[in-house]
């Protein structure tokens, strides 16, 4: 029985990972089996020739809980009215390209989003910003926006869980189900700190389980450096992976099904942990009943913990100040 149809915007429709994403959002996987979905799709004039191809296969899947599809190049067409507006697309960083260049190309596109957003969207709308660099795209896009509330703004961070917790499984020997608590701080970058001091194996601290000079040196390396390898690999980003870390995060926030365990989110930060308000910085996050909070009280002495966060930290504190002047 359908119970309510949910507006779902999708930017960077016609890429990779919109690709891997717009077939699991049309069978009901996101949002369930009793929600018909409206599909609001964007891409440059460039791809819309590309996006009239995956509507064509949307047609021919068939879904049942599809009801509508849109095509466009105006953002305020797609963002029209949403629910939930999945930001993907993004300019990816070239050679010879400089991370303050990226951050400013960026910007333009996302403060264009965050107005059209504020313009056209629900005021109830929830915005996930999974174009790179995240975090702080969906800074722009939050601070553009008047309209929505910065806590309905969130940035990736489960695809880097996921693959800390699959390492984890891999260097345990262990199904995945039995890591626990492996949270990401901070940015989804290079400096990003996935904190296995609060993560557990099978009940047991991570630390406990294996030795803890492998998790400080290439457990860590392995994570951070884990999107570059995939690339050098297959020639092009994650997309099959990001995608299920997009479906995650949405049915995390959406109806969660976690039981006083936390996920890893970007949202805009309150002040805990000592992180400035506002920044758009990796959490771990506890939903219920359609709201969210910071997970308090764990414990960040460790000088390891310190130096990491703070790195992740500083990073982030000097792309918001990159963007600063594109913002006022």
């Amino acid at each position: 029985m359908i119970k309510k149809t949910i507006r779902v915007a999708v930017t960077g429709a016609a890429g990779q990972i919109g690709y891997a994403l717009l077939f699991r959002i049309a069978s009901g996987e996101m949002f369930g089996l009793e929600t018909e979905i409206e599909l609001q799709l964007l891409e440059l004039p460039g791809a819309l020739s590309a996006l009239e191809g995956v509507a064509m296969e949307l047609q021919d899947g068939a879904f049942p809980l599809l009801k509508s599809v849109i095509k466009t190049d105006d953002p305020r067409r797609s963002f029209e009215g949403v629910d939930w507006a999945l930001l993907v697309g993004s300019v990816p960083r070239k050679a010879g390209m400089e991370r303050k260049d990226l951050l400013q190309i960026n910007g333009r596109i996302f403060i264009e989003q965050g107005r059209a957003l504020s313009e056209v969207a629900n005021p109830t709308c929830k915005v996930l910003v999974i174009g790179n660099p995240c975090n702080t795209n969906a800074y722009i896009a939050k601070t553009a926006c008047r309209n929505i509330p910065e806590k309905n703004f969130f940035a990736l961070m489960m695809l880097d869980q996921n693959r800390a917790c699959a390492l984890l499984a891999q260097k345990a020997g262990c199904r995945i189900t039995y890591i626990k608590n492996m949270i990401v701080w901070g940015n989804h970058s290079s400096t990003q700190f996935p904190n296995f001091y609060d993560a557990t194996i099978k009940g047991k601290e991570a630390y406990d389980v294996l030795d803890e000079k492998w998790l400080q040196t290439e457990f860590l390396t392995q994570v951070q450096q884990r999107g570059a390898e995939i690339i050098k690999a297959r020639g092009m980003s994650s997309a099959a992976s990001a995608a299920q870390a997009v479906i995650e995060t949405v049915k995390n926030i959406y109806h969660p099904i976690l039981k006083n365990e936390c996920f890893s989110v970007a949202v805009a930060s309150d002040g805990s942990y000592g992180i400035e308000k506002g920044l758009m910085f990796g959490f771990p996050v506890l939903c219920s009943q359609g709201d969210w909070h910071i997970a308090q009280n764990i414990s960040m002495n460790h000088p390891f913990i310190k130096e990491k966060m703070d790195n992740t930290y500083q990073e982030l504190l000097a792309e918001k100040k990159a963007v600063e002047d594109i913002l006022l």
